[in-house]
């Protein structure tokens, strides 16, 4: 069965629609069903970053946020490597694949940091277990083992046996969209490809090919 089309979603969130003028809409559409289908983390991401040279790195992180004007949020430790590479080269790169629905969407734009108060929010709603996590690991940086690790979290618990403080290194970044491109899946490699871009004057369509 081909899952990688919904007759049920509404012309405006079909990306590929003549209706579809907006690409917000049409990702809020796809990651709901992704929701509901995916069966393991739909909203996982891969984050590409690069140095101030251009030197690329990725990872899996996990969307968090989405702004009404398409600002994209994850968090993270900024000391980390891709924390670094974010204060070098405040530009970033998505990428959601769903396997399961045969789509993929894209995002690339500028970087900002999110306000320290909209990061105390969000560090309040983690488990008690990740903002031990938080506060023990020294994210990107050389472990000699495992003990060292699990030992500094145990401290961390003992000293903090109620209210965890966020850490200011850690912290939430939001990528700012300035291209949203969706994928579909399609029979033969005939893929379905459709790019929005930002204007001065709005979203821009185009097709592109395979």
């Amino acid at each position: 069965m081909d899952t990688s089309a919904n007759s049920e979603l509404l012309p405006a969130q079909d990306p590929f629609s003549a209706e579809a003028t907006d690409p917000l809409p049409c990702f809020h559409a796809w990651i709901g069903e992704a929701r509901v289908l995916e069966p393991n983390d739909p909203d996982a991401m891969a984050l590409a970053t690069a140095t101030s040279t251009g030197l690329p790195s990725v990872r899996m992180v996990l969307l968090k946020e989405t702004a009404a004007d398409g600002a994209f949020v994850f968090y993270t430790n900024a000391e980390s490597r891709k924390g670094l590479e974010i204060r070098a080269n405040p530009h970033a790169a998505l990428c959601f694949h769903w396997k399961s629905l045969r789509r993929q969407i894209r995002i690339e734009g500028p970087l900002t940091e999110v306000s320290p108060l909209q990061a105390d929010a969000y560090f309040r709603t983690r488990a008690r277990g990740s903002q031990l996590g938080a506060l023990a690991s020294d994210q990107s940086r050389p472990l000699l083992n495992r003990a060292i690790l699990e030992t500094r979290a145990a401290e961390v618990a003992s000293r903090y046996p109620e209210k965890i403080p966020r850490p200011p290194h850690w912290t939430g970044f939001a990528v700012h969209a300035r291209t949203i491109e969706f994928w579909r899946s399609r029979p033969d490699r005939l893929h379905d490809r459709m790019l929005y871009t930002r204007t001065p004057q709005g979203w821009q369509r185009t097709f592109l090919y395979p």
